[in-house]
């Protein structure tokens, strides 16, 4: 008799392990790489610091070509602001928006002064150019005193500007640092090329008073050196017409009066361009600030 043998059959005791995959868990702040735009605002944060190397001769086209460049920065930077992964990243930090928003109402604020005074000094000018084919010394020498009297203004614009109002630290979940370190640059081609704008114009324009008194041969060298210094301070144009182009016309020869004339329409032109510059660039400081507002109204729209 055959024997019954049953066939068995085995399995493993522990079922196999899928091989673990490796994976990337992406963040819910901003990309890892920068956005092209961000990379675009850098070029042209780069283009101002090349600008401000070129500082050895202050001319009048030198402070335009300047604020071309702050409005171009400006306006990428709105770019970037407005993009909805940019909004949603800045809408978790109001306290950061905050201190960013004190820096544009700072800016906001002198570029609207700056206005009022450039076209103050536009409608003091032309009367000044009026004068001096009339040979009016008495109006002349109200215009030279206008001029010293916005010295001192732009001077206080510069106070303001200098003031450093710390911007909360980004290093919250949410903030990439290349959008924290690109809104600190801006800020800071905005000082350089707002100081270059309002320091020329005070420089010009102020007085340069050296007193002279018994002292040693080193000393009087040494101020001697200071007033050839003092002298190529100032926007080139705007130094040209000194005090001393202005008064005593009636002494002037007629080729020298036609000389301060010239000068005097040249300048004209250049203020006018100055107004027209910054003009653009407090437009789109104000752009700025409002996409800013937007980003915290968001933040508060969320909370409710």
């Amino acid at each position: 008799m055959v024997g019954v043998f049953r066939r068995s059959i085995s399995f493993p005791n522990k079922t196999p392990v899928k091989p673990s995959l490796s994976h990337h868990v992406r963040s819910i702040s901003l990309p890892c790489r920068s956005h092209p735009l961000i990379f675009q605002l850098k070029d042209q944060i780069a283009n101002l610091h090349s600008w401000s190397l070129n500082s050895d001769s202050h001319t009048a086209a030198w402070i335009c070509d300047g604020l071309n460049h702050l409005k171009t920065v400006h306006n990428h930077l709105d770019d970037i602001l407005n993009l909805p992964q940019t909004r949603d990243s800045l809408r978790h930090h109001p306290h950061w928006i905050d201190k960013l928003l004190e820096h544009f109402l700072r800016f906001v604020d002198v570029y609207g002064i700056f206005q009022t005074l450039i076209l103050s000094l536009k409608e003091e000018h032309s009367a000044a150019q009026v004068a001096m084919r009339r040979k009016d010394e008495e109006k002349i020498a109200l215009y030279v005193k206008s001029r010293k009297r916005l010295a001192r203004q732009m001077a206080k614009l510069v106070s303001t500007v200098q003031k450093k109002t710390k911007i909360a630290e980004q290093g919250q979940a949410g903030v990439t640092a290349d959008l924290a370190a690109v809104i600190e640059e801006v800020i800071g081609v905005t000082t350089t090329v707002s100081l270059a704008l309002f320091n020329g114009i005070s420089e010009s324009f102020g007085t340069k008073k050296i007193t002279w008194k018994w002292t040693r041969l080193d000393s009087v060298t040494k101020k001697v050196k200071k007033s050839a210094e003092e002298e190529k301070k100032g926007i080139q144009e705007f130094r040209e017409i000194g005090s001393e182009n202005l008064r005593e016309l009636k002494k002037k020869g007629k080729e020298e009066t036609k000389i301060a004339m010239k000068k005097m329409r040249d300048l004209e032109d250049w203020i006018s361009d100055i107004e027209n510059g910054s003009q653009r660039v407090f437009r789109s400081l104000i752009s700025a600030r409002v996409s800013l507002l937007n980003a915290l109204s968001q933040q508060q729209e969320h909370k409710n």
